[in-house]
């Protein structure tokens, strides 16, 4: 695989040395995310919250793969990012940035996907793939975060009703052109 075209601009979450340290040799999977927020730099704002108290950090992938292809690395590999409950140890977190369902991502009559991801984006994941697999030696299976986390919740607009928490990375998502580009097996759960 070569990786020479690929471009990472590093910029490290204000709390990333707050975050758990791991060994890249237990990272073996992948989960696509969506940001479901209009820009990089509002997916930044919320980067940047503190979720949780006791350790001073906030909910983050590692990598964001913005509308034209450009990709930023908030948290560096061996340190274990806040994306996927009960999967986070032994993943990375990319987010694509994507309108989703925002504004009003869990109101029942909102619940269609806004725009599907770029052209660009596709392009880029597929080299920061064959890139990860080049660094992470164990590295075997992709997921979507909506295969991951598959809660119901109330919506917001009727307590009644119940939606999906997470749909990303959206329905329209290219996986068959993606797994077959980079060589990873899309997670069975």
């Amino acid at each position: 695989m070569t990786t020479r075209s690929l471009s990472i601009k590093h910029l490290s979450l204000s709390y990333e040395q707050r975050l758990e340290r791991r060994s890249i040799e237990t990272i073996e999977g992948v989960v696509i995310h969506a940001t479901e927020l209009p820009d990089l730099a509002m997916a930044r704002e919320y980067g940047e919250r503190i979720h949780y108290a006791e350790s001073r950090t906030g909910n983050s992938g590692h990598f964001y793969i913005d509308r034209d292809g450009t990709i930023e690395q908030w948290v560096n590999l061996g340190r274990i990012a806040h994306h996927v409950a009960g999967h986070n140890a032994r993943t990375i977190g990319i987010e694509l940035v994507n309108l989703g369902r925002y504004p009003d991502w869990l109101a029942s009559d909102h619940q269609q996907w806004q725009e599907a991801a770029t052209e660009s984006q596709i392009e880029a994941l597929v080299k920061l793939l064959e890139h990860l697999q080049d660094e992470l030696p164990n590295l075997d299976w992709i997921a979507g975060h909506d295969q991951l986390d598959t809660r119901r919740v109330s919506a917001s607009d009727d307590p009644a009703l119940t939606v999906r928490r997470k749909l990303d990375p959206g329905p329209d998502f290219p996986w068959q052109r993606v797994t077959r580009a980079c060589g990873l097996s899309r997670l069975n759960v």
